[in-house]
């Protein structure tokens, strides 16, 4: 172990709080490391190995998912979504915070992503909210806690990066984001009603809807209600692979979008394309930066030496599982999701694999733990997006948000001692 092990990496963390970019602190890391570290490869070889990495075929499932998020908003799907969920949940007490969580379930198979999720409900949900009489601080809270909803459920970002980062199927790892999504759900419309009666917050609907109602809107919400069935339904009997399903998901959308509801017209493709390729190199650009310095952490043999150096201290698989949520919830609360998911996974899952943990159940913890760091004061990326919407300071967030975030603790918790309920999907559809 020299000097040059682990510099790169704090030039990286100093570069980061000096409000440098999370991408080019890691292409710079990287950079200083291979220009001026003794034996190390070329720079040229180093921006080879970097654009190379990111032309993997399973990244490609990237772009397809989040443009077919974009066509989906375009389509008028989301909008049919939330009349469905308000239909649904409308008439319970804190209706339309009750709207707010199933929304963000429903969108976890078309979005994936959970700031998308949070900047679209706040603009759509908290307004309605705060007319109803609901809390400006609780109505953003519950936004940016129900995002952490949407990586979960398939096809969420998080859930690929990881896969391509541990060399894991991403089919299983779709499996296992089902069951934890929909128990987050349940477990957070449970809390919010206790909230709301206590608070008094009313229904946004005074009745339960009629069963005709309900079947139209049923009906008109079905198209997307079928992507996440239809995903893992062709994954489970090899109509295609997940990237392949990104593509699928995009045409459908676009066939749902121009011939079903007529809602997307020839003029509305070039927005959607640049809202797509903007959104997937924001995305690609920290891919990018963390190969940048993934390779430098190889090249070190960096992953050996944590993996050494945590299993000489810890023997135990679940005081391992422990130390790194607490890690992660720290870590997260910094760096994007994704960026920190390329760059830590390599480094913990060598550790896992020694103490007998399931890879696809790691998975699951690692990208619920550092979706839940988003939503976290002081630096959460969902918090951010949410707050400068709804115009919430910090500090009635941060108030407010503490019994969801102790709730979201509580379902981490849950599925890193309980394997069972996360690894139940893949082991039943994979046999």
């Amino acid at each position: 172990m020299t000097f040059w092990t682990f510099f790169p990496l704090v030039l990286m963390l100093v570069l980061f709080f000096l409000n440098i970019p999370v991408a080019y602190s890691m292409i710079m890391a990287g950079a200083v490391y291979f220009l001026f570290a003794p034996d190390s490869m070329s720079l040229d070889m180093m921006m080879q190995k970097m654009i190379s990495a990111n032309s993997s075929f399973t990244y490609l499932a990237i772009p397809f998912f989040i443009c077919a998020g974009v066509v989906f908003d375009y389509a008028g799907i989301t909008r049919r979504l939330m009349h469905l969920a308000e239909l649904l949940v409308g008439h319970i007490q804190g209706g339309m915070a009750q709207v707010n969580i199933l929304l963000s379930c429903m969108m976890g198979g078309l979005s994936g992503s959970a700031n998308a999720d949070a900047a679209l409900e706040s603009k759509m949900l908290v307004p309605e909210m705060v007319k109803l009489g609901y809390d400006r601080d609780f109505s953003t809270v519950v936004t940016v806690a129900s995002s952490c909803i949407t990586p979960i459920i398939p096809p969420g970002i998080i859930l690929i990066l990881y896969a391509s980062a541990s060399d894991s199927s991403v089919a299983k790892m779709f499996y296992a984001g089902y069951i934890p999504g929909i128990i987050i759900t349940v477990a957070m419309m449970i809390m919010t009603y206790c909230i709301a009666r206590k608070r008094h917050y009313k229904p946004s609907r005074d009745r339960i809807a009629r069963a005709s109602e309900f079947g139209k809107a049923f009906l008109s919400g079905l198209p997307a209600l079928f992507v996440p069935f239809g995903l893992v339904l062709g994954l489970r009997i090899g109509l295609f692979t997940p990237t392949e399903g990104g593509a699928v998901c995009v045409v459908y959308s676009l066939i749902i979008g121009f011939f079903v509801y007529r809602e997307i017209k020839v003029s509305d493709l070039p927005k959607i394309v640049e809202e797509s390729v903007s959104s997937t190199a924001g995305i690609m650009f920290i891919l990018a930066g963390a190969n940048a310095l993934s390779i430098y952490l190889t090249w070190e043999r960096v992953p050996n030496l944590i993996s050494q150096a945590i299993l000489t201290n810890i023997h135990s698989p679940y005081v391992f599982l422990l130390m790194v949520n607490i890690l992660l919830l720290i870590i997260g609360m910094f760096f994007d999701g994704g960026a920190a998911m390329i760059l830590l996974a390599p480094l913990l899952v060598p550790a896992a694999q020694q103490l007998g943990i399931d890879l696809i159940h790691f998975g699951l913890v690692l990208s619920l733990n550092l979706t839940i760091a988003g939503m976290s004061p002081p630096f959460g990326a969902m918090m951010f997006v949410s707050t400068s919407i709804t115009g919430t300071t910090i500090e009635e967030y941060a108030k407010a948000c503490i019994p969801y975030m102790a709730l979201m603790i509580g379902c981490l918790l849950l599925f890193t001692y309980c394997p069972q309920i996360v690894m139940l999907l893949p082991d039943l559809l994979s046999n």
